[in-house]
C-alpha cells in the first residue's frame, strides 16, 4: 500500500497565475518522488498563522513569493547563510522540529544567466530595478561573480541604499532612485519590480539600455512582459523573461527538500512551449 504524499505548495498573494506546481510536478514525475504541490494563497495579515497551520498538519515544504519573502524569513526558526544575508526566503523546509529557511532566488538566476543564456558577468556594470524581497536574494550572488558595479535603484531612494548597505563588503554596490541614475548604458539591466503585474515598467531613463545591453525580467508569461517590450522597443541586444530562473531556483528548493537535484532543461522547454 502506497504512503499518503508529501506535502508542499507556493504561498503567495496573488498567487493564481504560479506555474511552480506544474514545475514541480515534472520534477515529482522525473525522480519518481511521492509528493503533491499546490497554491496557497494567503494575505499579509494571515501569512504567519496560515504556514504555521500547513507545518502543523504535516506539511513538508513551501515556496514564498511576492508579498511574503521577508515576513518567511522572520518566521523560519533557522536561516541558510544565504538566505539570512538577503533577509529573505523563497523557500521553507521543515526539518524535525524546526522550519530552516533558505532563498535559492540568487542560485537559480546565476545559473540562468551563465549556463542557460551564456551571459558574461564578470567585468560588467549591473543595474537591477526594484528594492524589494525579488532583490535580496539576487545581490550577494551577484557580488560574488565579481561585475565592475552593481546599481540596484529604486522608486524610494532610501530603500535602495539602505539595501545595499548589507551587501557593501561584497563589492562595488550602490543604491538610489531611479530618477538619480547614471544616463549612460549597463551592460545587464534586471527587473526586479513587480511593476509588469499592473502592465507597467520601472520608470526609469531610457538612456540604461543600449545596443550591447542584456534585459531580464523576473517575471515571466507567454507573450512579453511588459518590460522586455520596453527593453526590445529601445534597442537592447538581448531582452528575456525570468522562466529559466523559475525553474533553477524551483530545481534549488526542490533538491533542499527531496535530496535529488532534477534535470531542468527538459522541464523549461516543456514550460516555455506550454505557458499560458
Amino acid at each position: 500500500m502506497n504512503a499518503d504524499p508529501d506535502q508542499y505548495g507556493v504561498v503567495g498573494h496573488p498567487v493564481g497565475h504560479s506555474r511552480s506546481p506544474f514545475i514541480h510536478g515534472l520534477f515529482a514525475r522525473q525522480t519518481q518522488q511521492n509528493m503533491v504541490y499546490r497554491l496557497y494563497d494567503v494575505a499579509p495579515a494571515d501569512f504567519r498563522i496560515k504556514v504555521a497551520e500547513f507545518f502543523a498538519a504535516g506539511g513538508c515544504g513551501l515556496n514564498v513569493t511576492v508579498p511574503h519573502k521577508v515576513a518567511a524569513a522572520e518566521f523560519a526558526s533557522e536561516l541558510t547563510p544565504r538566505a539570512e544575508r538577503a533577509g529573505a526566503v523563497n523557500t521553507l523546509a521543515r526539518q524535525g522540529d524546526k522550519v530552516l529557511g533558505d532563498n535559492t532566488d540568487g542560485a537559480g538566476l546565476v545559473r540562468d544567466l551563465l549556463t542557460n543564456l551564456d551571459v558574461q558577468v564578470a567585468g560588467t556594470r549591473v543595474l537591477i530595478l526594484g528594492a524589494g524581497g525579488a532583490s535580496r536574494g539576487v545581490i550577494a550572488p551577484l557580488l560574488e561573480l565579481a561585475p565592475s558595479e552593481l546599481v540596484v535603484a529604486n522608486r524610494t531612494a532610501d530603500k535602495a541604499r539602505d539595501l545595499v548597505s548589507l551587501f557593501s563588503d561584497l563589492g562595488n554596490v550602490r543604491g538610489c532612485g531611479f530618477e538619480d541614475l547614471p544616463l549612460r548604458a549597463f551592460d545587464l539591466v534586471i527587473n526586479a519590480t513587480s511593476a509588469g503585474l499592473g502592465g507597467g515598467v520601472p520608470k526609469v531613463s531610457e538612456v540604461v539600455v543600449g545596443p550591447a545591453t542584456v534585459c531580464y525580467d523576473m517575471s515571466y508569461g507567454r507573450a512579453d512582459t511588459p518590460f522586455v517590450r520596453w527593453a526590445w522597443d529601445r534597442g537592447c541586444a538581448r531582452a528575456v523573461q525570468g522562466w529559466g530562473m523559475l525553474v533553477e531556483q524551483a530545481a534549488e528548493s526542490f533538491q533542499l527538500w527531496r535530496g535529488v537535484r532534477p534535470d531542468t532543461g527538459p522541464v523549461l522547454r516543456v514550460l516555455e512551449s506550454t505557458a499560458p
